[in-house]
C-alpha cells in the first residue's frame, strides 16, 4: 500500500477519508528536522552551512514513518503548497532515507477527494529554490535572533527577544504611539445649514459650508465661525449647480492572509493567531456529525487574489441561480495580485458552494462559523456585478460662502446583496436619500444654522486589523507570519491591549531605541522589505542563498561587535586571577571591572572592590558579599570557599529561609528550578542534600520515617503519598 505523509493529525484523517483505505495516510507533526533549540546551529566559517538535528519529542514519529515508508509500495509527500511545506517535506526524504530521484512531492490547494486524485497523478521532485528560500529565511532569523537577543538581555534585562521581522514591527507601534505623544490637536469648525425650497415641495435637507470665495475655507477659531453664520444669516440662499450621475463599486477581491485577519478583526472582533487557528482547522478539516471529517476552505496561507476557473464558473452558477442572471458582471472578474505576491495557490475561498454557511451553522462552533461565513460570502461577493447608486451633489451659493450637499442611493444591489464592506457607506448628510429635486438658479429658505467646535486627533493606535495591513503594504514578513508576529508581541509583553489597540510597554521603547542606535539597518523597513524581495528571487532561482546570507552578516557582526563594546575602556589595573589588563564595561546593572582575558579568563568584579551587605549568611553566621555572576548580581558568603552558600541578591536571608531540614536540622532555603517551580534546600548543602517540592516542618513521620511537611493550602501531612499518618496541626496540639 502506498503510503502519504501530511504535516497534522487533522489532515491526514480528512484525505484517509476522501481516499477510501486507497491509501494509508500518516502526519509528520510539522517539522521532524530544525536547527538545535539551545545552539545557533549555522556554521558561519564553513559558509553558513545550517547544522540540522532531529527535533526533540519527535523519536517516536520518526521511528513510526521510518517502518511505514520502508514497508509501503511508495511515498508521497504532502505537505502544504508554500516554502515551509517544500522544506518539510525535504526534511521527511532526508531523515526516512528516501529516494531523491523519484517523484514523491504532491501538492494540492485544497483538501478535497478532486484535488487529491488529481494531485496524486502529478507527483514532482522536491523544488530546491523553494527549499534554499525557506533555508534562508530560517538562518537569517536564526543569526538575528540568537545574536540580537543575547544583546538586550545584557543590556536592558533578561527574557528578552529580537528578530528581523518582529523588531521591525515593533517599531511601527513606538513609532505610532510617539506619534500620538507629540500630537498637538487644532481647532477647526464646521457649520451645517438646514434648508428647504421656497414653495416647500421637498423635505429639508442640509448642507456643509465649503468654500469661500470660490477656495477651499478653513475655520480655525470661534470669530471666523461667528464672522461666517453671521454673513450667512444675511445673506440668501441659491442653487448654484446640480450634478446627478451613476456611480458604482466594484466588488473587493476574494480573502488572501491578510485580509481575511483584518475583516476578522474588524466584523468579530477575532485577534490574527485566533483567526488564523480557526481558518487552519477549516481547512484541514472538522469533524462534522454523520459526515466525519471534512475540509471547508482552500489554503488559508496566500498573498494571490487568483482563483481557479473552476471554481469561477461554480461561482458564477451559484450566483445566477440564487440571485439572477443581472448579478454576474458581464465579464468574469479578475484581480491583480499586489506585487510580489506568490502566485502559486489560489485566494482564500470555499470548496464546496452548497455547503452555505446557513447550512453549516449548526455543525461548526461559533468562531469557525464566523471565519467560514466571512471566507464564503466575501468569494460568492468577488464573483457578482458592481453595485450601482444613484448619486447627486446640488451646489449652493449664500454670497461669497459655498455649500454643498451630497447624497446617494442604491440602485442596485450587485455585490452588496451579499457582502457589506467593514466600513459604512458615506452617505454623509442624507441618510442614503437623494437630495431634492431642485435645479440651478432655484431660491432657498435658511430653517437654521448649526455650528460645531472640533480638534483634529492624532493617529489611531494599531489594532491586529491595521497592523497587519501596515505590514503588508511596507512588506514586511509574508502572510504566514503575520500571525506569528503579533502573538509574539503580546506574549513577551512589549506591547499591551487597550480594548482592540496595541499600546507599547516600557520595554518596547527600550528595544527600539537601542536597536535603532546600533543596527539601523535591521531597523528599516526598507530594508526589511528588500530582504523579502531577495527570498523571493531566491524561489525564482536566480539568487543563491548562502550569498544572500553573506552580504548580510559580515556587516551585522561588525555592528554587533562594536554594540557589545561601545563604551568599553581599558583600565591599569590588573586581573587578580591572569594578571591581564581589566576592562571597564557596563550592562543592566551598572559598570563593572572584566578581564581583557576573556574567554580564557572570566573574571568579573566591582570596581569599588566587593560591596559587604547587611545580610548574615544563614549557615556560618559570616557577612554575605555582593557579587557580579553569569545572570547579574547575588550575594556570597565572605567565608568563601568553607563556607559556599549564596542567595539571591536584594533579599535577606529570613526572606527566603522557610522551613526546617529533618535531616540535620538547618534552616531550609526556598529555591526556584529552571522551569519555574519553587522548592525547598537544606542550607548545609553541599553535605547535606536534603530537598522537598513542600516546606519541610523539621519533623519526621512516626511510622515511615518521611518528612512532614506543610502545603501550599496550609495542612500538614507526611511526605510519602504511600502513608496514610496525618500530623495533628500546632492549634490541634495547643488543645489536646
Amino acid at each position: 500500500m502506498d503510503l502519504i505523509i501530511v504535516e497534522s493529525p487533522s489532515k491526514a484523517k480528512t484525505i484517509s477519508k476522501y481516499l477510501k483505505g486507497k491509501y494509508r495516510v500518516d502526519a509528520s507533526g510539522g517539522h521532524i528536522r530544525d536547527l538545535p533549540q539551545k545552539t545557533l546551529g549555522v556554521s558561519i566559517e564553513k559558509n553558513y552551512e545550517p547544522k540540522y538535528v532531529n527535533s526533540p519529542g519527535k523519536e517516536d514519529t520518526i521511528k513510526r514513518l521510518t517502518e511505514e515508508a520502508r514497508s509501503a509500495d511508495r511515498v508521497y509527500l504532502a505537505t502544504d503548497p508554500d516554502r515551509e511545506g517544500e522544506a518539510i517535506s525535504w526534511h521527511l526524504q532526508t531523515v526516512l532515507g528516501l529516494d531523491a530521484d523519484k517523484d514523491n512531492r504532491i501538492e494540492f490547494n485544497e483538501i478535497s477527494p478532486k484535488a487529491v486524485e488529481r494531485a496524486l497523478k502529478k507527483p514532482r521532485k522536491i523544488n530546491y529554490n523553494l527549499v534554499d528560500a525557506q533555508q534562508a529565511r530560517r538562518v537569517l532569523d536564526r543569526l538575528v535572533g540568537y545574536k540580537l537577543s543575547p544583546f538586550l538581555n545584557n543590556k536592558i534585562q533578561d527574557g528578552l527577544s529580537a528578530g528581523r521581522v518582529q523588531s521591525v514591527a515593533l517599531r511601527l507601534i513606538v513609532d505610532r504611539e510617539r506619534e500620538i505623544q507629540a500630537f498637538k490637536p487644532e481647532e477647526y469648525w464646521t457649520i451645517t445649514a438646514e434648508l428647504q425650497d421656497k414653495e416647500k415641495k421637498f423635505s429639508p435637507f442640509k448642507a456643509a459650508l465649503e468654500k469661500f470665495e470660490g477656495k477651499k475655507l478653513k475655520i480655525v477659531n470661534k470669530e471666523q465661525a461667528d464672522a461666517a453664520l453671521a454673513a450667512l444669516g444675511d445673506g440668501s440662499y441659491a442653487v448654484n449647480a446640480v450634478k446627478k450621475s451613476i456611480t458604482k463599486s466594484h466588488a473587493p477581491a476574494p480573502f488572501t492572509t491578510s485580509t481575511l485577519q483584518q475583516d476578522a478583526s474588524n466584523k468579530c472582533g477575532m485577534t490574527a493567531p485566533e483567526t488564523m487557528l480557526m481558518a487552519q482547522h477549516l481547512y484541514e478539516g472538522i469533524d462534522v456529525e454523520g459526515e466525519g471529517h471534512i475540509a471547508f476552505v482552500t489554503y488559508i496561507r496566500t498573498d494571490s487574489t487568483r482563483v481557479s476557473e473552476d471554481a469561477q464558473a461554480s461561482a458564477l452558477s451559484y450566483i445566477e441561480e440564487k440571485y439572477g442572471r443581472e448579478y454576474c458582471p458581464e465579464k468574469p472578474n479578475v484581480y491583480a495580485s499586489k506585487k510580489g505576491a506568490q502566485d502559486a495557490h489560489e485566494a482564500i475561498r470555499p470548496i464546496d458552494l452548497a455547503r452555505t454557511p446557513e447550512s453549516v451553522k449548526k455543525l461548526l462552533d461559533k468562531k469557525h462559523y464566523n471565519i467560514y461565513k466571512l471566507i464564503y460570502e466575501r468569494f460568492i461577493a468577488s464573483q457578482m456585478a458592481e453595485a450601482q447608486y444613484d448619486s447627486m451633489q446640488i451646489e449652493i451659493e449664500n454670497g461669497a460662502y459655498g455649500l454643498k450637499a451630497s447624497g446617494k442611493t442604491l440602485r442596485f444591489k450587485g455585490y452588496t446583496a451579499v457582502y457589506q464592506e467593514s466600513r459604512k457607506e458615506d452617505e454623509e448628510e442624507t441618510g442614503g436619500k437623494l437630495l431634492p429635486a431642485l435645479s440651478e438658479g432655484d431660491g432657498l429658505d435658511g430653517i437654521s444654522l448649526k455650528p460645531e467646535q472640533k480638534f483634529t486627533k492624532p493617529p489611531v493606535r494599531y489594532t491586529d486589523a491595521s497592523l497587519v495591513k501596515a505590514m503588508e503594504d511596507k512588506g514586511i514578513g509574508r502572510p504566514s507570519t503575520y500571525a506569528s508576529i503579533i502573538s509574539v508581541l503580546n506574549k513577551r509583553r512589549y506591547v499591551e491591549k487597550e480594548g482592540k489597540y496595541m499600546k507599547p510597554t516600557d520595554v518596547a521603547y527600550r528595544i527600539t531605541d537601542i536597536l535603532l542606535q546600533y543596527f539601523t539597518d535591521i531597523m528599516d523597513v526598507g530594508f526589511t522589505a528588500n530582504m523579502e524581495e531577495k527570498l523571493d528571487e531566491i524561489e525564482d532561482g536566480g539568487k543563491d542563498w548562502r550569498s544572500i546570507i553573506g552580504d548580510f552578516y559580515p556587516p551585522f557582526e561588525e555592528k554587533l561587535r562594536f554594540a557589545n563594546t561601545d563604551g568599553d575602556e581599558e583600565t591599569d589595573i590588573l586581573c587578580e586571577k591572569c594578571g591581564s589588563r581589566m576592562i571597564r564595561k557596563s550592562n543592566k546593572y551598572g559598570k563593572y571591572l572584566a578581564c581583557s582575558n576573556y574567554p580564557k579568563c572570566s573574571n568579573i568584579v566591582s570596581e569599588q572592590g566587593p560591596e559587604v551587605s547587611e545580610t548574615l549568611c544563614p549557615n556560618c553566621g559570616q557577612p554575605m558579599i555582593v557579587r557580579m555572576g553569569k545572570f547579574g548580581k547575588f550575594l556570597s558568603c565572605s567565608n568563601y570557599p568553607e563556607c559556599k552558600c549564596t542567595l539571591p541578591f536584594g533579599e535577606k536571608a529570613e526572606d527566603v529561609l522557610e522551613g526546617v531540614c529533618p535531616d540535620c536540622g538547618k534552616p531550609t532555603k526556598k529555591l526556584k528550578s529552571k522551569r519555574g517551580k519553587f522548592f525547598y534546600g537544606c542550607t548545609g548543602y553541599p553535605d547535606c542534600k536534603f530537598l522537598s517540592w513542600d516546606m519541610p516542618t523539621g519533623e519526621k513521620c512516626p511510622q515511615c520515617g518521611s518528612a512532614v511537611i506543610k502545603t501550599a493550602k496550609g495542612d500538614f501531612r507526611c511526605s510519602n503519598r504511600d502513608c496514610a499518618y496525618t500530623p495533628m496541626t500546632p492549634a490541634e496540639e495547643k488543645h489536646d
